[in-house]
């Protein structure tokens, strides 16, 4: 099925399914209720890259939460990729919330406007928590610049 077929039906509709598979904080693939497969991609926030100071441990955070879990997607769009970006919540808990909070996300401000976000970023840093114990960490979308995966 191609995405302009898939992609209106998709972004009309709130996804559940079960976590299969968690390839670093801010992406995994989820089985839906109808067994079709998606790969997910966190709107709003980005983690840090695995091989950046505390990508594992954003994976780390992320399979602990979500591996095997029921989780409901509130769908924003699809990226160039093929996956869908969306917000993630499960057990009444949003993910990017959780990740910020934890200090193992930025706020995309390119990406969201959400000024709650923004500020779950500053509080993060203010407190010096996860990523943010550095003065200065690199952000993934500067870390990925010139890099190629």
């Amino acid at each position: 099925i191609t995405l302009c077929i898939i992609l209106p039906l998709v972004l009309r509709a709130q996804l559940i399914g079960d976590v299969s598979y968690v390839s670093d904080g801010d992406t995994f693939k989820m089985v839906g209720l109808n067994g079709k497969k998606f790969t997910v991609r966190v709107a709003d926030i980005d983690c840090p890259e695995r091989a950046q100071p505390y990508g594992l441990e954003a994976k780390a955070f992320t399979l602990k939460f979500l591996l095997n879990m029921r989780v409901s997607l509130r769908v924003k769009t699809v990226d160039l990729y093929g996956r869908l970006v969306a917000s993630v919540s499960y057990e009444n808990k949003d993910l990017a919330e959780l990740l910020l909070m934890n200090g193992l996300a930025w706020h995309y401000k390119q990406y969201s406007k959400s000024e709650y976000l923004a500020q779950l970023e500053g509080d993060a840093r203010h407190r010096k928590i996860g990523l943010w114990i550095d003065d200065s960490p690199t952000a993934p979308w500067e870390y990925r610049r010139g890099k190629k995966f």
